[in-house]
């Protein structure tokens, strides 16, 4: 017996892109000086240490909003500061004498404060009453330390501050960032991405 079989087929990818928040909400949180201001000087940053070597420390808090049902909403960038005074002394006293919590920057806290972050924060302004969220840790890049961390909620709110800790329920104040309301109700959680960026200038 002798025969012949031919086989073909054919494959088509299509991306699905996650759906973000709307262009209202993101116009929202663009044009706040608090945004502006943040994206302004991550940019000036990087370009002073590639200029004169000169080290600088920027942050930058992404978001996703993760319904009862498992959707996924990508908020994208929610804002780019602020690295606090608390953090950077807190540096400088480990290169003296090191202790365990160095490495420890993984918990991520919420709330529901509206004042514009300042250098001079210790913690979050109004805390929303979750629980902190223990994030992994990471490097997005050789300089680049990033830790992802998802809180789950309780009840309706109106989430618009986040701050990134190195205790569970107190610690040292890494980063604290205000944003535009991600609202959210009984069951939905946000997936926080926070990067801190070493700018060595090299």
């Amino acid at each position: 017996m002798q025969g012949n079989l031919k086989m073909s087929g054919e494959l088509k990818v299509r991306h699905i892109k996650m759906p973000g928040p709307g262009l209202a909400w993101k116009a929202r949180n663009v044009l706040r000086w608090g945004y502006l201001s943040g994206w302004l000087a991550t940019k000036a940053a990087k370009a002073l240490s590639a200029l004169t070597g000169i080290p600088t420390l920027t942050g930058e808090l992404s978001a996703i909003l993760i319904r009862g049902d498992g959707t996924r909403i990508n908020y994208g960038v929610l804002g780019r500061k602020v690295v606090t005074t608390a953090f950077v002394n807190f540096v400088t006293d480990q290169l003296q004498t090191e202790t365990a919590v160095f490495g420890d920057f993984k918990y991520h806290d919420s709330g529901v404060g509206t004042t514009a972050e300042a250098v001079g924060d210790t913690g979050i302004e109004t805390t929303d009453g979750e629980s902190r969220a223990t994030g992994t840790q990471t490097e997005s890049a050789a300089n680049a330390y990033r830790s992802v961390g998802t809180i789950t909620y309780t009840t309706t709110k109106a989430i618009t501050e986040h701050g990134l800790f190195n205790d569970s329920s107190a610690g040292t104040l890494m980063d604290r960032t205000v944003f535009s309301a991600v609202n959210v109700v009984n069951t939905e959680s946000i997936q926080f991405t926070y990067t801190l960026t070493i700018n060595s200038g090299g």
